[in-house]
């Protein structure tokens, strides 16, 4: 098989990287599949699980978030929809509101315009995980302990139907990393604060998208696990915590 190969930990593996993006790119992906949504869906989840949530159901329709809060009224529900958080949901997509919440042994649905998108559609994949800069290294050390002979990164982006610097750099970075090639974060937060897709963390009108997001969304390496994405036996999909070991 063509690829690329690298020397890692004194072993060699063989590696096809392809950086995909959007809805579409999720539906295409193969082998170990990275969804990435660093603004905000899996920045959030992090959270989240960093405050002791048991696991996440990821949800990409919202009725189906809904239902499942109405059958589970123990259940917390986070998301949003045009970067909102919806009527009855506990929470939206917003680090900020929930970074010192307690979500200890709690099961919470999130639904989201992009992350949760890419997680459902990505039916061909073998395995799939989360990224975000708040836990790249641990998601590229999880891929260099996988060997994948196939490697998908899919950049969601807005909504999941344009592309967008944070996350199309954070998959840039993880490719980067694996090919012993530097990146300068440095470089890359200072463009970020001038994208698009950013301008609403810096625009005091939007409550929902307030300014401290922009800084935990990119607060580099803050954890040291991955979010993994596997059906249940109710072939529910199930995002879990996976520490390193």
């Amino acid at each position: 098989m063509k690829g690329k190969y690298f020397l890692i930990k004194q072993y060699l593996y063989v590696v096809k990287i392809r950086i995909l993006h959007l809805i579409d790119g999720a539906k295409q992906a193969k082998g170990l599949t990275v969804i990435i949504d660093v603004f905000r869906a899996f920045t959030t989840a992090c959270f989240v699980f960093k405050n002791g949530a048991k696991e996440i159901f990821p949800v990409g329709d919202i009725d189906i978030a809904y239902k499942l809060k109405e059958n589970n009224p123990d259940f917390l529900l986070i998301g949003e929809r045009e970067g909102k958080k919806q009527p009855g949901f506990d929470y939206g997509n917003s680090p900020t509101d929930i970074e010192k919440v307690d979500f200890s042994n709690r099961t919470v649905v999130q639904t989201t315009s992009a992350g949760t998108q890419g997680l459902v559609h990505a039916i061909q994949a073998d395995e799939i995980i989360t990224g975000s800069f708040v836990n790249v290294q641990a998601v590229i050390d999880y891929i260099k302990d996988q060997s994948p002979e196939i490697l998908s990164l899919v950049a969601m982006g807005t909504s999941g139907i344009e592309i967008s610097d944070e996350d199309k750099f954070c998959a840039e970075y993880i490719k980067h990393s694996l090919e012993n090639k530097p990146n300068d974060f440095t470089k890359i937060k200072e463009q970020l604060k001038h994208s698009n897709s950013a301008r609403k963390f810096f625009d005091p009108k939007l409550i929902w998208a307030p300014k401290q997001d922009f800084d935990l969304c990119l607060s580099l390496d803050r954890f040291d696990f991955v979010l993994k994405a596997e059906y249940n036996e109710n072939n529910q999909l199930i995002l879990r915590k996976i520490s390193k070991k």
